[in-house]
């Protein structure tokens, strides 16, 4: 949340704004350099890229921005601010979606 919030204010500089936006989006994309699924690598990238990422973000950004925005993050995540229950009900109808593909695959794959 501090890097999002660095990317995002006016002070960073450009190049740190880059760094923090990157290292904040690949943290959250599902989306990975190695799939997880592929043996020891998978989460090498994870392991490695990520930390090498926040450190480099953290020594771009100026430190009293630095500062500000770690504490409008705890604000932020401390406060009771509302969550989006329409992005939890799009989450939880794709899962379900899924899980009926699945069991009619399964069911489908009884039968034949």
């Amino acid at each position: 949340m501090t890097l999002y919030l660095a990317g995002r204010h006016p002070r960073t500089p450009w190049y740190a704004k880059a760094a923090a936006i990157s290292v904040a989006a690949y943290a959250l994309s599902p989306i990975d350099l190695i799939p997880d699924f592929v043996p020891v690598f998978g989460y090498l990238d994870d392991l490695l890229l990520l930390p090498l990422g926040i450190a480099l973000s953290i020594r771009l950004v100026p430190s009293d921005v630095l500062d500000e925005c770690r504490q409008l993050a705890s604000e932020r995540l401390a406060s009771d601010a509302p969550r989006s229950r329409s992005a939890a009900i799009v989450i939880l109808l794709v899962w379900l979606a899924f899980a009926a593909l699945l069991g009619a695959w399964f069911v489908r794959s009884l039968l034949a």
